[in-house]
């Protein structure tokens, strides 16, 4: 593309330099400039190809390698123009010669012939007026080969400096194609890395899941409770079905997120039959908003062990929903006994977990704050709205 624009405004300046100028043929002269202009064209990609070859060395040597490449190339294009133009040239002097009087013309030697009227010669008639100029003739000698060459080695030049203005384009290009590619090379590496980081806080969730509930499920085997146990068993199975399905980098819908909460309820529930309470409010509107998967698991993991499992009474654990100032506020709270002593409120890897995926995910535009409520102790995330993750 850059070579199509280098040889239009060629042809374009050149054009309009014609018209400038007055010449009368240019019909003819714009077919040989396109002419001339074609053989540009490639000429100057055979220059690109070879071009092509040093897009991986040094700029140095790229420099290099344009400058020794673009004479031969330049030569060629002189070359081109001279042989379009020959004819042309013959036509032009001869016009300029017609206007002034003269005439002019090539012998078969290539010599120049120069014809014109000599003032005060010629035949008179009676009024002594002349009727017929005698006509003066100058001959000059045509060009010589070292001529030729010198006028073509001038033509080349100009070429040459065209060449080396688009080589400069070209680099300039490649070099901005190089940095694209650079910047898209450390997004990949940067999406993949942030995946894995994703991957791995995401993996933290599921040992310290199963092992909460492997431990309940101890607790019911050993009490003697085996229809409970196998309820927890089922239980176990739909949310691990539910669970796994996911991509564990991937977001899935605020519903689906509850209703996996919900699911891992269900499990404690059969635990703590007389103690546990849920409450759950999601506005239809927001449902579909997208979040990391198990985001809330383990703050809701928290609430069962530090609220329900260390009160003697009943407990509600609260999942709530809202949208506050463009952003999706999520809360996870309990009416339970508040921080456990000896705790700081991070609650272990539970939180730090939660904390880095979403930094992971979202940086600074996500942010959440924990601590103890009126009643008990609650866990607030305040997201971007996304639609698609």
């Amino acid at each position: 593309m850059s070579i199509i624009g280098l040889w239009l405004a060629y042809f374009v300046i050149f054009t309009l330099r014609g018209f400038i100028v007055g010449l009368d043929i240019q019909p003819d002269l714009l077919m040989r400039r396109g002419l001339v202009v074609a053989g540009g064209v490639v000429a100057t990609v055979l220059l690109w190809m070879v071009l092509r070859l040093f897009d991986h060395r040094s700029l140095a040597l790229q420099i290099s390698a344009a400058v020794l490449l673009a004479l031969p190339t330049s030569m060629l294009i002189a070359q081109i123009n001279k042989a379009v133009f020959a004819d042309v040239q013959d036509k032009l002097e001869s016009k300029i010669a017609a206007e002034r009087g003269f005439s002019l013309k090539r012998d078969e030697a290539g010599n120049i012939i120069i014809e014109a009227p000599t003032p005060g010669s010629g035949e008179f008639d009676d009024s002594l007026r002349p009727t017929s100029p005698v006509l003066g003739k100058v001959v000059l000698p045509g060009e010589t080969t070292r001529d030729q060459w010198l006028r073509l080695i001038e033509l080349a030049l100009s070429q040459y400096f065209l060449l080396l203005a688009w080589a400069a384009i070209y680099f300039a290009l490649l070099a901005g194609a190089r940095a694209r590619e650079a910047e898209r090379r450390g997004e990949r590496f940067r999406s993949a890395a942030k995946a894995a980081e994703l991957r791995s806080l995401r993996y933290q969730v599921n040992p310290h899941f199963l092992f909460n509930t492997l431990n309940s499920l101890s607790a019911l085997v050993m009490t003697g409770r085996a229809d409970r146990a196998e309820q927890m068993i089922q239980t176990i199975s739909r949310f691990y079905r539910h669970s796994l399905a996911d991509d564990s980098t991937g977001e899935v819908t605020l519903a689906d997120e509850i209703d996996l909460q919900e699911h891992y309820l269900e499990i404690e529930a059969v635990r703590f039959p007389e103690r546990l309470r849920v409450r759950v409010d999601l506005p239809p509107e927001l449902a579909n908003y997208k979040v990391p998967g198990m985001i809330l698991q383990p703050l809701v993991e928290n609430s069962v062990k530090y609220g329900v499992s260390a009160s003697a009474k009943p407990v509600t654990v609260s999942i709530v929903a809202r949208e506050e100032y463009g952003r999706l506020v999520l809360r996870v709270s309990d009416d339970g006994p508040g921080v456990p002593a000896g705790q700081s409120g991070g609650f272990g890897i539970g939180l730090a977990n939660v904390r880095d995926r979403l930094e992971a995910r979202f940086g600074n535009e996500a942010t959440v704050t924990s601590g103890p409520a009126l009643q008990g102790y609650e866990t607030e995330l305040r997201l971007p709205l996304v639609k698609h993750g």
